[in-house]
């Protein structure tokens, strides 16, 4: 969710509960006013209605009190010097409806007979009164609600419309071409001093990133030259007819030796240009295609150790990536199929819009599955397994946002890569 998503709706339920709360305050108080109003009337009634008894010692029910209605009963037994607040509902008889009411209840004597009065006052024009008050709270209140949520959203946006074009500018830089990362000015301090941070966490990247480029490009030349002098040094040895069967069991030693170190500096080179993305070109690359392609390559061996291969297409696995990597991950990926092959062995390749399926008849595992893929873990321990083969494969994998796995069903090993 966005942020300023996040923020509207805070602000719009954080706006309905306050409006809320305060619209059901503003109802009880009016109600309270007008009560209080009506009551106030109502006493002056009474004072008015006990004046008149004690001037003329008698009631009669032609007396008029404004718009008041009075009822007076008569009662026995002693009387109760309380009076009374209540609402209450009279017959309409013109509109056969009842009306609300008012009404305000003592006691009194009238001519030296104790009476229960009760006066009552019409609470229609006043409910109209909090109807229309209420009404008239509500538009404005919700429209007071929804103008300022429309403020805020529109404010909110301008707001932080210099954090959002930074972060498309962070998006859209590529740490691995020279170009400096750009980010515009912001009237906000914190903005700016956020862009700032940017900018030089930016640069430091860039400078790293072709600081440990240069280095792996040094160190695979350096250290390739020396180990390609040794190497054909070593073969030289090997090919002179006078060295004793002790002396050319040694240099055969140090020739492979030497042959491993290559291979190793070669593998954990490619593995560091893979994780700081220096293969930067990218192509939809046809995975079906590539991997028979390059099963050709491999025939001598296939041949060698008599494996059966059989390859099933379903469709075309079409991933934008590196074609260098690709190929590394496929030769990676066949190369580690046959090479822990077993002689008359088998070899099963299916292929489809989503994946790609390698199989291979081998010996039980004995290491952990889960730790297939990590770096230097092996079954093998022939001298020419280093045990970067899975882990290239991985990594490689994990650049493209590609998932792989590892399964195996009695003696059959399958690795499966899927996007």
């Amino acid at each position: 969710m966005k942020l300023l998503e996040k923020t509207s709706r805070i602000y719009l339920l954080a706006s309905l509960v306050i409006y809320l709360a305060v619209g059901i305050a503003f109802y009880w108080i009016i109600k309270y006013m007008i009560y209080d109003e009506v009551e106030s009337r109502l006493k002056v009634e009474r004072r008015d209605f006990e004046a008149y008894v004690k001037t003329h010692d008698t009631w009669s029910d032609n007396s008029y009190f404004v718009e008041n209605k009075i009822e007076v009963i008569p009662v026995s037994g002693r009387i109760r010097n309380e009076v009374i607040f209540k609402d209450t509902l009279i017959l309409n008889r013109y509109e056969e409806n009842l009306d609300p009411f008012r009404q305000l209840t003592f006691y009194t004597f009238i001519g030296g007979s104790p009476y229960r009065v009760a006066i009552r006052k019409s609470m229609i024009q006043s409910y109209k009164l909090i109807e229309a008050i209420s009404a008239t709270m509500i538009t404005f209140l919700g429209l007071l609600m929804f103008g300022m949520f429309f403020f805020y959203r529109r404010l909110s946006g301008k707001l932080w419309q210099p954090f959002y074009d930074s972060l498309a500018s962070i998006k859209d830089f590529d740490w691995t071409k020279s170009q400096k990362l750009e980010m515009a000015k912001s009237e906000i301090t914190e903005f700016n001093e956020l862009e700032d941070v940017m900018v030089k966490m930016a640069s430091k990247m860039q400078h790293d990133y072709k600081s440990l480029k240069e280095f792996t490009e040094n160190a695979s030349h350096e250290m390739q030259t020396p180990l390609a002098l040794i190497n054909a040094r070593v073969e030289q040895f090997i090919q002179m007819g006078d060295l004793g069967k002790e002396h050319t069991y040694w240099i055969e030693e140090i020739y492979h030796a030497s042959r491993r170190i290559s291979r190793l500096n070669q593998g954990l080179l490619l593995l560091a240009k893979i994780e700081n993305q220096q293969f930067t070109e990218q192509e939809n690359t046809n995975l079906a295609e590539l991997i028979k392609a390059k099963l050709k390559d491999f025939e001598d061996i296939i041949s060698h150790k008599q494996l059966s291969v059989s390859i099933d297409v379903a469709g075309d696995f079409i991933v934008l990536m590196s074609p260098a990597l690709a190929e590394i991950m496929i030769v990676n990926l066949l190369n580690n199929a046959i090479r822990h092959n077993y002689v008359n062995g088998a070899l099963e390749i299916s292929c489809g819009e989503h994946y790609l399926q390698v199989s291979n008849t081998g010996n039980a595992l004995k290491t952990d599955p889960e730790s297939l893929f990590d770096r230097f873990k092996k079954e093998s321990t022939g001298s020419e397994s280093l045990g970067l083969g899975l882990a290239i494969v991985k990594q490689i994998c994990d650049n493209y946002s590609l998932t792989i796995d590892y399964k195996n069903q009695e003696l059959t090993h399958t690795i499966c890569i899927r996007c």
